[in-house]
């Protein structure tokens, strides 16, 4: 399996520079893997648990229940407000999407949808970009261009017929982070503490900070991470990323639905009538 640039293939198309897209697609990743680790039972507030106990034990007893519950969902679906900043440029963009995944024994299928973008003070204005993957495809439809691309992302003969690919599992492979299927990567990539609670955020979250080692294989791309659980539903809430280039990118998901049904239907990519198939990049292309 090769080195695919998955950054680049979500986000190509917009009018973000490519540097820009593929950070900001690297935090949309990570956040959609943290959603699917978690479960939807429990619903109990970590931050009303074991209040004796010191800072060190509740990041892991949160990294732990993260860990433990990795595999549970079957079917996660959220709206996303994903707000890009450039402090050194006084500029950001705001863009409002949808996100759905189903994972069975089968298959695991993806799709994140974007519908609206915002630049700076001008309006908001309608702008579609679709992504699916269905477990070896990654295809996007973007409506501005009226173009459909494909990547491929997996070979299908190294499929197990035993076990499907996870499609987080399968961006995991390329940045461990995403997932947040494994506590150990991320303790070897990042110094994670509890962070102190934000007076903007609703008292029913917590929030870690993951600081990113001297020698961890993100210290190019991130200086810190931050991510908010709900701790009614112990979903997340919200991520907040500083950059190397001292970008801030905040995702946010709202009103998430966890194990709800899901027509599969919906992860089969429409194209529209006159649009065209600008590019196929097999696997081979993508080492």
């Amino acid at each position: 399996m090769g080195t695919v640039p998955i950054l680049c293939i979500l986000w190509g198309g917009t009018r973000m520079d490519s540097r820009i897209m593929q950070k900001a697609t690297m935090v949309i990743v990570f956040l959609s893997g943290l959603c699917l680790g978690q479960g939807c039972s429990d619903t109990s507030a970590v931050a009303a648990q074991d209040v004796n106990r010191g800072p060190s034990d509740r990041v892991d007893e949160i990294l732990n229940r993260l860990n433990r519950r990795t595999g549970e969902i079957k079917t996660y679906q959220c709206a996303i407000e994903h707000l890009s900043r450039q402090p050194l440029f006084d500029s950001q963009t705001l863009r409002t999407g949808r996100m759905w995944y189903l994972r069975d024994k089968s298959k695991s299928l993806l799709r994140v949808d974007f519908d609206t973008l915002k630049q700076d003070d001008q309006p908001q204005e309608k702008y579609v970009e679709q992504f699916f993957f269905d477990g070896v495809w990654l295809t996007r439809v973007d409506h501005q261009l009226k173009e459909v691309k494909k990547h491929q992302l997996i070979d299908p003969n190294e499929l197990d017929a035993n076990r499907s690919v996870d499609a987080f599992e399968l961006i995991s492979e390329h940045l461990p982070i995403v997932g947040f299927t494994g506590t150990d990567k991320l303790r070897k990539e990042f110094d994670i503490t509890l962070a102190e609670p934000n007076s903007s955020e609703p008292n029913d979250r917590v929030r870690l900070r993951m600081t990113v080692k001297p020698d961890s294989v993100y210290k190019d791309d991130w200086v810190w991470i931050d991510f908010w659980i709900d701790t009614k539903n112990y979903l997340p809430a919200k991520v907040v990323t500083l950059s190397t280039q001292e970008d801030i990118y905040e995702i946010s998901l709202l009103n998430a639905m966890v194990n709800e049904p899901i027509d599969a239907k919906i992860f089969d990519p429409v194209i529209p009538q006159g649009f065209v198939e600008a590019e196929v990049v097999p696997l081979k292309g993508n080492r």
